[in-house]
Order: structure tokens, then sequence, then C-alpha cells
């Protein structure tokens, strides 16, 4: 029984001790590495100098840990004329340097043009994000970020999500033709989509999300 004993307590001992290996791991790895975040900034600072100018400045890196990125490091820079906020990496598949600056922009852009609508329609507290798919849309369209013009001079097609907290209700579908008739009508967005979730304030889906392109 001693001996059974024993040998229960050694098994027990290296389970626990394999489960503190596995946590200390995990947690190392939720770190980020500060000479990877130093070299990026030194490599975002570079480009910054060659491509933009003055008003810009980097304040803070990020560490992907989760794999949600495209990169695992970037710089976190911002204009200090207009506090755009965007991220500046490295691009493992053109191997280059990269910015989302226009697409950071745009998206600020649009949304300072349909906050009035949506706070209207749905009240001051409604969420709502804008953001384009392709984050280096500025490099593809070979726009000088120093001169971004405006998004209304592409054919582009922004995704604009807007969140409620509550379930989905019968007048959902007309106000949504109405959003985008005026967005239209307006000539604020001629193309796009439009989705709606539902999510309440502590995080619980309460409905399934739709939406409509144009």
């Amino acid at each position: 029984m001693n001996k059974f004993f024993k040998i229960t307590l050694i098994v027990l001992g290296v389970i626990i001790l394999g489960i503190a290996i596995l946590v200390f791991s995990f947690v190392q790895g939720m770190k980020p590495d500060k000479d990877k975040e130093e070299e990026v900034k030194v490599q975002a600072e570079q480009y910054l100098k060659d491509n933009f100018n003055s008003s810009f400045e980097i304040y803070d890196t990020l560490y992907d840990n989760m794999g949600n990125f495209e990169f695992e490091y970037a710089a976190k820079v911002r204009n200090m004329k207009t506090n755009t906020q965007f991220l500046v990496y490295y691009d493992d598949e053109t191997k280059q340097m990269v910015d989302t600056y226009i697409a950071d922009k745009w998206a600020d852009d649009l949304k300072t043009e349909i906050r009035p609508f949506i706070k209207e329609n749905f009240g001051e507290t409604t969420d709502f994000f804008v953001f384009f798919i392709n984050e280096n849309i500025g490099q593809e369209l070979g726009i000088d970020p120093v001169n971004p013009r405006s998004y209304k001079e592409f054919d582009v097609a922004p995704t604009i999500r807007i969140t409620v907290p509550r379930k989905r209700s019968d007048g959902d579908e007309k106000f949504l033709n109405e959003f985008i008739s005026f967005l239209k009508s307006e000539d604020k967005l001629q193309h796009g989509s439009v989705i709606m979730e539902y999510i309440a304030e502590n995080g619980v889906i309460l409905d399934d999300e739709w939406g409509k392109e144009f």
C-alpha cells in the first residue's frame, strides 16, 4: 500500500510538473519579444522617413500572438494632425514593408460621413465599424500617403457593420434599405456591404447577423 501511494505521488508530481511547464510556455508565448519589437520600430521609422512626412509618429507596437493578422509584429503609427491610427509591418508575401494608412483613413472619413444617420436612427449608443478588407489598398492603388485623396474618387467597396444590443426587428430591413439609399443618393458611397449584428452589452449574440451588398 505504501509503495502504491509513493507511485501515485510520483505520477501526480509528473503530471503537475508537465502542466506547469505548459502554462509557463503559454505565458511566455503570450509575451512580446523586446528585440523584435525594437526591430519593427526601426524598420517602420525608415519606412515613414521614405514614404511619409514629419506629421506621422510611431507610438507603440502590436504583437499578434493569436494569429489574427498577417504579421507577428507591427508598429502602431498615427497622423498627429488628424489622429488617424494605422499599422506598419513587414509583409512576408511581398517581402517589403507595408502600411494600412489609406484603408484606415478612408474608414475614418466614411465613419464621419455616416455617423449622424446611424445615431439618429438607432441612438447615440449604437456601435458601428467601417473597414476595407484589403488593408493595403493604398499601395495597390498607388496612392501617395502624403496626398491620400478621397475614397469617393475610386471604385471601392468597404464593409459597414452596425451592432445593436437587441434582437432583430421588423423595421430593420426598411432601415437598411433607407441607409443604402442615403449612401448612394448623397454621394457618400456607391458600392459596399452593410451588415447588421445583434449583440448584447455582455457580448451574448442575440440573433443571426445579416446584410446586403450594393
